[in-house]
């Protein structure tokens, strides 16, 4: 930002930053070739934004704890708990294994939310994943460590691949449970987290509850309704000027 303001003061900044040879940010951090981007400067990343809704959970697992919601509620239909299940597969993406594939002692709440066994064991064992959920008080129930063991990550190279696809960018997980007595459940698959660009249909109107249910942890009466009107209104908000709209929170 800085730079930028004294570039819109005419200053001629340094030519050749990127092209000095062996100083030049090309040849020190790039082996001597220029940038290269997969697209044209645009909108692309905030069309993109991936908003965390559903769950306080580490992205790469937000649709793996949706599937296991889902098979929580088939498993109470079917009369069976979490004590019935004998294994689960997750069928994953490189990133999920990589990042939060956790099997032994998990120490904090911040050892636990990026560990995608504990995540789903939460919601298969109580039907929720809340962030007190992650808190000691939780994680000491034995049931979650035993259902954690069960728990095993696959890689699917298609999940991977539609991970990095500028045009899907998916987050994809499928779940397989085997009860103890042999019964396979269908597989949930979950491709896309409900923040995702290509669910925004189901995800702006929770995205705009919980923006109200934070305005209200903090704001009086009054003053939620003023910067809701202003934010859920597109053409009032592009015509305000920042420092006003950033006035409508000030208490």
């Amino acid at each position: 930002m800085r730079l930028a303001l004294i570039a819109k003061t005419g200053e001629m900044g340094y030519p050749s930053v990127l092209t000095a040879k062996t100083w030049g940010f090309y040849d020190v951090s790039f082996r001597g070739q220029p940038f290269k981007f997969q697209r044209s400067y645009g909108s692309y990343v905030m069309e993109n934004v991936l908003f965390k809704i559903s769950f306080p959970a580490e992205f790469h697992s937000q649709t793996a704890v949706e599937a296991a919601m889902t098979l929580h509620q088939q498993l109470r239909a079917a009369g069976k708990s979490a004590d019935d299940i004998a294994r689960i597969v997750i069928r994953t993406h490189e990133a999920c294994i990589r990042i939060i594939d956790k099997k032994g002692p998990l120490n904090n709440p911040a050892d636990r939310d990026h560990c995608i066994q504990y995540m789903v064991a939460v919601p298969l064992l109580f039907g929720r994943l809340t962030a007190a959920d992650y808190e000691d008080a939780v994680a000491a129930d034995p049931r979650i460590d035993a259902l954690r063991d069960k728990i095993t990550c696959v890689e699917d190279p298609q999940f991977t691949r539609d991970y990095h696809d500028p045009d899907k960018r998916s987050i994809a997980n499928a779940l397989t449970v085997t009860l103890n007595d042999g019964t396979v459940l269908p597989e949930v698959v979950v491709e896309y987290p409900i923040g995702h660009k290509r669910r925004r249909a189901d995800g702006i109107p929770l995205l705009e509850a919980k923006f109200r249910t934070n305005l209200a942890r903090r704001f009086p009466g009054k003053q939620q309704k003023a910067i809701a009107d202003v934010s859920l209104d597109q053409s009032l908000l592009e015509s305000m000027p920042v420092n006003d709209y950033v006035d409508l929170y000030v208490i």
